[in-house]
């Protein structure tokens, strides 16, 4: 199984300070960040597209180049683009050129996203998403076939034949659909609730991409918040403060009630769906979900809010020395799946 991380890049208020990291700041430690991820042997990192004054990246495609530049073998990924609101020439021709200057190492992972700012600033109605999504995905996956457009061809090509092109979800069973009849692979978000509760959509995604001839199914990605720290309670303590900040504050936005301490703790036990906790107890809950899913590709979202810099260096660095290599010795030494 592949094992990685994915970030936001927020730049919100410190609980502990007050403090706001600016944008400057926040992307010179991003790419320390990325770094240290391909030091430690991770095989992902993925950078999400928001145009909101609380995050620090609306191009992932320019921050994952810089990555790029740093970086010998890690895969770098939008997570996600928002294809929705995107021109599909400009994203093929943008993840193109990265996977360029990677020496083959881009993908694309392409969804709705966390948030909607996108569509009026570039002048969509939110109601035309899913009408959007699916007519920009077709020409998105045709430029990828080699389709020209207006009689002209779309360059740069990549170096990857194809380029991978993830679907991302939140759990829409419509959604769930159109990857499996695509035969793309899926990346589910499980943010909430229990990881068990989204293990019948992971099975009629296989179900529908054979039905669909598509044999064996494409691989799937469980993404996560996650954090890791030497102990169970110092993991606690350090996440709960930036995390309880963003999802309450984004809860006020969409009518959701705040995040206590007690909704906290239950969410990082065993049916809970948050993975935070010392390197043994995040080792045992991939696993676990290991179980549930079969999947392919775990990612991490460590900081949800400004985390400390230093702390999550920390976290990277347990999760690629201590608990990747745990995972991969009870899955015994799978191979690392590139989708198609």
């Amino acid at each position: 199984m592949e094992l990685g991380l994915y970030t936001f890049a927020e730049t919100t208020p410190d609980p502990a300070t007050g403090r706001t990291i600016g944008s400057a700041e926040r992307l010179r430690d991003l790419l320390e960040e990325i770094e240290l991820a391909d030091e430690l042997g991770l095989d992902v990192y993925g950078i999400g597209e928001h145009h909101r004054s609380d995050f620090a990246v609306s191009a992932p495609a320019v921050v994952l180049a810089a990555a790029a530049a740093r970086t010998r073998r890690i895969r770098l990924t939008s997570a996600v683009t928002v294809l929705s609101s995107d021109d599909p020439i400009r994203v093929f021709q943008a993840f193109a050129t990265l996977d360029l200057l990677s020496d083959g190492r881009a993908e694309i992972m392409a969804g709705r996203g966390s948030f909607t700012e996108s569509f009026p600033l570039f002048g969509y109605d939110l109601q035309d998403y899913d009408r959007l999504f699916e007519e920009k995905l077709e020409r998105l996956l045709a430029i990828r076939a080699g389709e020209r457009v207006n009689g002209l061809p779309v360059e740069p090509r990549p170096l990857q034949q194809p380029l991978p092109v993830w679907i991302a979800v939140g759990g829409t069973p419509q959604s769930v659909s159109r990857a499996a009849r695509l035969g793309l692979p899926l990346a589910l978000a499980i943010i909430g609730g229990s990881p068990r509760q989204f293990a019948p959509l992971v099975s009629f995604y296989r179900e529908a991409a054979r039905r669909a001839r598509h044999d064996p199914p494409p691989p799937v990605a469980i993404n996560s918040h996650a954090y890791v720290a030497d102990t169970s309670e110092r993991a606690g303590d350090e996440f709960f403060p930036s995390y309880a900040e963003v999802m309450s504050r984004i809860g006020r936005e969409r009518g959701w009630p705040p995040v206590t301490r007690e909704h906290f703790e239950a969410s990082r036990g065993v049916e809970g769906a948050l993975l935070v906790g010392s390197p043994e107890q995040v080792t045992e809950k991939i696993l676990l979900e290991h179980e549930l899913f079969g999947h392919q590709r775990f990612l991490a979202q460590m900081t949800v809010g400004s985390m400390p810099h230093r702390q999550t260096m920390r976290s990277i660095e347990l999760f690629g020395t201590r608990v990747a290599p745990a995972v991969r010795r009870a899955l015994g030494g799978s191979a690392t799946t590139t989708p198609a």
